[in-house]
């Protein structure tokens, strides 16, 4: 049973909606996660823009989210298939007297929110260093208005999304939605602001692998509820998106670590929780929809191919600070394709009509569905965060001075260090 309306879960009763706000709360927690994970990895002197542009997200998109977006994401169609009707100040689960909360309602909006704003905290692990904190403030409003809230419309509005029903494309969770979508926008905005001075392979190593590792830990444990709180109910399909979300992440770490031996000659604690994040992507929007096998086999093949992909940056000269193309985008897409390959899904997603899979149907069909739904995403997000991040270049200014970037973005843009070594 998968919901992706508030009618639907206005009916789903009391335990089904007190999950949803658990797992709600457990995806909230994954931003400050990120904000660790990419704190850890950015020079000393930049932890803390790292870690402000993800609360900035979650404010921003906080705001937004209850204003008008979740409407634009989940509302009566304004466009058909498109984009939803803005609901103001989610007055529409507020009853007709403005006063009598939607139980399901309410927690299935708070849920959604979260999805929201993770997915513009992941881009800006791409222009670590070198932003302008008010530049990223309005970047996220912009994009999360005209990227995020169609995106989501398409992919999570099962009824009306003309990805979800028209294509019938499966992504449980957001492997298109979130990572395919924050892949693309953290590329388009890398080369708008173009290379961190001196960029070349090895130039800055994390200040703070610990911080990492915590960040890294956080995102698991939140991906729980990212996952198996997408079926908004306590059943068997959350609970194999459940078994999936350990199984995946743990093989990918596995992966990554085997081909940094490979590459690199030895195994490191960054290679493990990257790795990690990678198979968390990938099961993402497959969760619900393989094996546990298939599902330890895509985290060997994400944690491998992402392991490798984080170097193309050096090879096609764009400085993607910490990998969000080569983990959210290549894993999302992995993710996103593996499900015509190996998933147990079904033409039109009815269980009456045969497997469409390549695996248990000899079809192409599903393989076909989802590779449009992830590149026309890609593509949108690429190109619309393209002229977002060029207009707000040429106007206000995005990326900081040379030699602000070489001082400290921390103490030039919000005059604050991240460690003090003053004594009382």
């Amino acid at each position: 049973m998968v919901l992706h309306t508030a009618a639907d879960y206005a009916t789903t009763g009391t335990v089904n909606s007190l999950w949803l706000l658990v797992a709600a709360a457990l995806v909230l927690l994954m931003t400050p996660g990120v904000a660790f994970f990419y704190g850890g990895m950015v020079r000393a002197k930049s932890v803390v823009s790292m870690m402000m542009m993800s609360f900035g997200a979650m404010a921003i998109v906080g705001v937004l989210w209850v204003v008008y977006g979740y409407g634009l994401a989940f509302g009566t169609p304004l466009i058909p298939h498109v984009l939803g009707t803005p609901d103001w100040f989610l007055s529409s689960l507020m009853g007709k007297d403005g006063m009598t909360p939607d139980l399901g309602g309410l927690a299935f909006a708070g849920f959604q929110a979260t999805f929201a704003i993770i997915t513009v905290a992941l881009i800006s692990g791409a222009i670590a260093d070198r932003a302008k904190f008010g530049a990223w403030m309005v970047f996220a409003g912009v994009w999360v208005t005209i990227v995020y809230f169609p995106v989501a419309f398409w992919v999570f509005n099962l009824s009306q999304g003309w990805i979800a029903s028209v294509l019938h494309v499966n992504d449980f969770a957001g492997g298109t939605a979130v990572h395919i979508n924050a892949g693309a926008a953290g590329l388009a905005l890398a080369l708008v602001l173009g290379k961190r001075v001196g960029f070349q392979k090895g130039m800055s190593k994390p200040h703070n692998v610990p911080l990492t590792l915590l960040g890294a830990a956080l995102l698991w444990f939140g991906w729980f509820g990212f996952n198996a709180g997408s079926e908004a109910a306590v059943d068997g399909v959350a609970a194999i998106a459940w078994i999936n979300t350990l199984a995946a992440p743990a093989a990918a770490t596995i992966g990554w670590l085997i081909v940094e031996k490979i590459k690199d000659g030895k195994p490191t604690s960054i290679g493990a929780a990257s790795g990690a994040v990678a198979g968390l992507v990938a099961i993402t929007p497959a969760c619900n929809i393989l094996t546990p096998g298939f599902a330890i086999l895509l985290g060997l093949v994400a944690g491998a191919v992402c392991a490798v992909a984080i170097d193309l940056k050096f090879k096609l000269g764009f400085d993607d600070s910490l990998d969000v193309v080569g983990i959210h985008l290549i894993g999302g897409i992995i993710g996103t394709l593996w499900i015509g390959i190996f998933g147990f899904t079904h033409i039109d997603g009815d269980p009456t009509k045969p497997f469409s899979s390549l695996w248990y149907g000899g079809s192409l069909l599903q393989l076909g569905a989802q590779a449009v739904g992830a590149f026309s995403v890609l593509i949108y997000s690429f190109v619309l965060a393209y002229a977002i991040g060029w207009v707000i270049q040429k106007t206000m200014g995005f990326r900081i001075k040379n030699e602000d970037e070489l001082a400290g973005v921390d103490t030039v843009v919000h005059g604050e260090e991240g460690y003090s070594l003053e004594t009382v």
